[in-house]
This record gives structure tokens, C-alpha cells and sequence, in this order.
């Protein structure tokens, strides 16, 4: 088995069964001596009883403290985790010449910790901010590195040369026979994914295509993206892998023609079909669709998810706040670091700003955010009402 850093199993998804079966051994025992904290686990999951507590009763704890409905339903995955890994070092992607293609880095180590072989591609263009066109590669490139290097800083030239080894890439996938997208959820991925299956439904390879879409992984307690993943999970993900056909295929076409057009309408119209072909997309489109600016604010959504979140916890550093965006308010994260410094720019410095920040010489996570009068006279005097979570 793999060595994994030590992080709650419900952040990477890597349950030991033994570790579970230790885990509801001592919850009982601590229990049945009337430990507060013990009862207290207990009590939140089981009803109160006269009869005394019974080992199933602990594991039933913890299967629920670790996400899942019952015992049973835990060591099913944990089962399931253990049959993919044996899998994947008897087998893998060794079976045929293999691309794996992501929108990051991220998964590239552990894929390879993982035991996969496969050519690994990065496409990383962030298609959820900024200007888009339906434009030939090269032009959409050009369009593109002008934006990202006015928001990251970098030269024109880099930018170029960086989304350049992605698109040009694009265009020489014929030696390989499989290739395979790895993709989540929110919008930041989706949209990439958009225009990658527009891409292939353009000029289709002679490899097979396959699809690994993740939108929750058992036992994940807030799933953000593949990269947070245990090496192990990307074998079972691998598992779970389906061929994309001409209906997955049309559909990044439709997507992608809908994002570059110059009015919302086609894009609202297309999110509201639910994509039954990807459902995943069609709710991160609705996603996308909230940061146009509000009718009653004049805000996009994490532009009022911001102000909110400094309404409730007052000043803060940048980067504190964006980690409270990501681990609470965000209702399906999607961006990064960067993106969110560049959308506070606008309440920053317009005329009269949503947002104070302070020492301009510290970098920017360190540098404190407040709201300013006008930032509290658009939340009304009291923060909004936070969106639910999706389930």
C-alpha cells in the first residue's frame, strides 16, 4: 500500500478497516465507562437507550463519523478500495499507449505514486474567467495569454508558451490509443472539459476516449477536487472510468458555443436541460451563470460570498479569507488563489470601494481585507441568507 500523509481519511478518502475495527473497539470501551466525550460521540448518532452498548453499535459510529449509512456500507469500500489497487498493479494502463489529460498538475505525482505509466498532458486554461471566443486554437490561445498575463503578472510571452504546450498538444493525439480525462465538478473543470470535448467532437483521434467525472467520492467529507485524493482513490476512480460517446461529445460542442456567444440566454437555456449527457456540467454552468453581476447589488456570487464573509468574521488577511470562500461559503468551489485575488480587484478599486485593503508592501494573502461603509450598505446592513451546500 501506498504511504499517505497524515490527514483525516475523510479529506482523502483512505479508510483502514483494521484502523475502523481498532477505532470502534476503544469508542466502546470508553462508552461503557461513562466518558463524556464517548456518550457524547454516541448520542449523536444512536438514539438513548436502557440496554447496554454492543461492538455493533460502536462501528456503527464510526461508519457514520467516517460518511457513510452503516457498517456494512464502509467496509463494502473499503473492500472496493483494496480490489482497485490490487487491480491496478496487476494491470493498470499498461494495457495500451495512454494519455491522461487534466486541467492542473496535480494529480500528475500521484497518479505515478499510483502506479500508472501513461503520457500525462496539462490543460490548463481557465475558461471560467476572462474573455472566450469561438475562435480558431491559435487565436483562442493569443486572446488568452493576453488576459492571464494582465491577471497573473507573467509576460505575454510566457503565457503564450505556457497554454501552448496544452493546445498544441491538442493536436497530436494520435499516438496514443486510450486517452483518458480526468475531471470534477465545478466550473473551473467543466468548462475546460467543455472545450476539450468540443475539440475531439472537431477533429476526433483514432485512440479510444474515456471520461473519469467525479462528483463525490463515499466517505469524502466536502470533496473539492481530484488532487486531494489518496493515491489508492485514483485506482478505484480508474475503475469507475466510461467510454465518451457522440452525445458527451455534442454536448462539449453545444456548451462551448454557448459560453463563447455574446448573450447569456443560449448558455441559461442549455444549464436548465440538466445535461442529461453530464449532469455535473449542467450544474456547474448554473454556477458559472451566478457570477454576471445581481440585479439588486450589482455583485456576482463570490464577490458576495466575500463581503459576507468578512460581515461575519471581520477583517482579515486575503488568503484567510479565501480559505473560509473554499471551506464553508462556497457553495461549489472552482477557484484558485490567483482568480480570487484578481476578482477582488473591482470592489477594491472602484470609486467607491465594497473593500479596504491594507499595507500595499506585504504580499497579497498577508494584507488585511475589511469592508468599507459601502461595502455594508450593499449587504443591507446583514449578510444574505449563505446558499445550501449542494448535496
Amino acid at each position: 500500500m501506498s504511504t499517505l500523509p497524515r490527514r483525516d481519511a475523510t479529506s482523502h478518502g483512505r479508510f483502514n478497516l483494521e484502523q475502523q475495527r481498532k477505532r470502534a473497539k476503544e469508542l466502546l470501551k470508553a462508552a461503557r465507562a461513562d466518558e463524556p466525550a464517548a456518550l457524547a460521540r454516541v448520542l449523536q448518532h444512536l438514539p438513548p437507550r436502557e440496554a447496554s452498548l454492543k461492538l455493533a453499535d460502536a462501528q456503527l459510529v464510526i461508519a457514520r463519523e467516517c460518511g457513510f449509512p452503516s457498517w456494512p456500507r464502509l467496509k463494502a469500500h473499503i473492500e472496493s478500495l483494496d480490489v482497485s489497487w490490487r487491480l491496478l498493479n496487476e494491470r493498470g494502463d499498461r494495457d495500451m499507449i495512454t494519455l491522461h489529460i487534466r486541467c492542473g498538475s496535480d494529480i500528475e505525482h500521484t497518479l505515478r505514486t499510483a502506479g500508472f505509466e501513461g503520457d500525462y498532458l496539462e490543460f490548463s486554461d481557465p475558461f471560467c474567467i476572462g474573455p472566450l471566443q469561438d475562435l480558431p486554437p491559435e487565436a483562442l490561445m493569443r486572446l488568452r495569454a493576453s488576459f492571464l498575463a494582465e491577471v497573473s503578472g507573467m509576460t505575454e510571452r510566457d503565457a503564450l508558451a505556457r497554454l501552448g504546450k496544452g493546445y498544441e498538444a491538442l493536436d497530436k493525439l494520435d499516438h496514443h490509443e486510450r486517452i483518458v480525462l480526468w475531471f470534477e465538478h465545478d466550473s473551473y473543470d467543466q468548462l475546460i472539459l467543455a472545450y476539450l470535448l468540443h475539440r475531439l467532437h472537431a477533429d476526433p483521434p483514432k485512440g479510444r476516449i474515456e471520461l473519469v467525472a467525479v462528483e463525490s467520492v463515499p466517505g469524502v467529507a466536502r470533496f473539492i477536487g481530484i488532487g486531494q485524493l489518496a493515491p489508492d482513490l485514483l485506482a478505484w476512480l480508474w475503475r469507475q472510468r466510461r467510454p465518451i460517446e457522440a452525445p458527451l461529445l455534442e454536448l462539449g460542442s453545444r456548451v462551448w458555443q454557448a459560453l463563447t456567444a455574446e448573450s447569456p440566454e443560449a448558455l441559461e437555456a442549455l444549464a436548465a436541460t440538466g445535461t442529461p449527457a453530464l449532469p455535473m456540467m449542467g450544474r456547474a454552468l448554473a454556477r458559472h451563470l451566478q457570477e454576471r453581476p445581481a440585479a439588486d447589488t450589482g455583485l456576482g456570487l463570490t464577490e458576495r460570498l466575500t463581503l459576507e464573509i468578512l460581515h461575519d468574521h471581520g477583517p482579515l488577511p486575503v488568503g484567510k479569507a479565501f480559505s473560509y470562500l473554499m471551506r464553508e461559503y462556497e457553495p461549489l468551489p472552482y477557484l484558485g488563489d490567483l482568480m480570487f485575488w484578481w476578482l477582488l480587484q473591482p470592489l477594491i478599486d472602484a470609486p467607491e470601494p465594497l473593500l479596504a485593503i491594507s499595507d500595499t508592501q506585504q504580499e497579497w494573502p498577508h494584507r488585511q481585507l475589511a469592508l468599507t461603509t459601502r461595502g455594508r450598505a450593499v449587504l443591507g446592513g446583514g449578510a444574505p441568507k449563505r446558499q445550501a451546500m449542494p448535496t
